[in-house]
């Protein structure tokens, strides 16, 4: 299992996941007060749902900047763009989206499957020092 080459990297790892999901949970936020403003005829609710577009669409601008200074310590391809590249034959999907997969390993299990390597990737930085601690 390989590991990331500096808390920086693991930092921005974790909020780039984090700007990820709330911006693939606040879209159907939106939607549904905006739905619900027309159902009610209630200005408050549209303008819910204006504030809710707005932050997802500010929280989108802000992952897709800061996702493609994340690579994969392997094969160095950003695991959380749309490259444009060939996925590995055993790269994992959640609700068909390769990212949203990458993203909510990142903050849930603590580790990523890269979908173009393949190779599995720890939130933890590795040694500079080369040593192990065998105890």
């Amino acid at each position: 299992m390989h590991r990331l080459s500096s808390h920086y990297i693991l930092r921005r790892f974790k909020i780039t996941s984090l700007f990820y999901l709330l911006v693939f949970l606040s879209l159907p936020f939106s939607v549904g007060f905006f739905a619900y403003g027309l159902y009610a005829d209630d200005a408050a609710w549209m303008q819910y749902a204006g504030i809710a577009l707005g932050s997802s669409l500010l929280l989108k601008i802000l992952s897709v900047l800061m996702a493609g200074r994340v690579k994969c310590p392997l094969c160095m391809a950003a695991p959380l763009t749309n490259l444009g590249c060939a996925k590995h034959r055993s790269a994992q999907t959640l609700f068909g989206s390769h990212k949203l997969a990458v993203a909510t390993s990142v903050l849930f299990e603590g580790k990523f499957r890269c979908p173009y390597c393949g190779e599995t990737t720890a939130m933890q930085v590795r040694d500079r020092d080369g040593s192990r601690n065998l105890r």
